[in-house]
């Protein structure tokens, strides 16, 4: 009975450190409701690289939010307009961005993610971890 504890415990121990935002899993990862009617999301361009961890943030249910895509935004993680300055030449646009219920969501910082703007866990790439140095 011991070793059927054990295992059972070795199964169960990796589990328990489960985090939804950093599993690239369609059926866990929250749904942009808008990602159908602005194509933002869907831009091949990624941008610049803006903190190695993602940003916890709870957003409100039929309210329409702007997710800056390019990383030179001085409002993270949200759009303040920077990609409109002709000087800095930025092509990327922001992610419009609606969710089904208010709750709290984590959402990229790095800029890399393929399930925009929402983290999916490719912050912990090492390359990623190696852009942004520690103060």
């Amino acid at each position: 009975m011991l070793l059927t504890i054990s295992k059972f415990t070795c199964k169960i121990k990796p589990l328990m450190n489960y985090r939804v935002y950093s599993k690239k899993i369609d059926e866990i990862l929250p749904k942009n409701l808008l990602e159908d009617i602005y194509t933002a999301a869907q831009q091949k361009q990624l941008g610049v690289i803006y903190d190695k961890r993602p940003f916890k943030i709870t957003l409100e249910k039929d309210k329409k939010y702007n997710w800056c895509s390019c990383g030179m935004s001085r409002q993270q993680p949200f759009c303040d307009g920077t990609h409109k300055n002709q000087k800095l030449r930025i092509t990327m646009k922001p992610v419009r961005v609606q969710v089904a219920e208010t709750k709290e969501y984590w959402l990229c910082n790095c800029k890399q993610t393929s399930h925009r703007p929402f983290c999916d866990g490719t912050h912990r790439q090492q390359h990623i971890q190696d852009a942004i140095k520690k103060y």
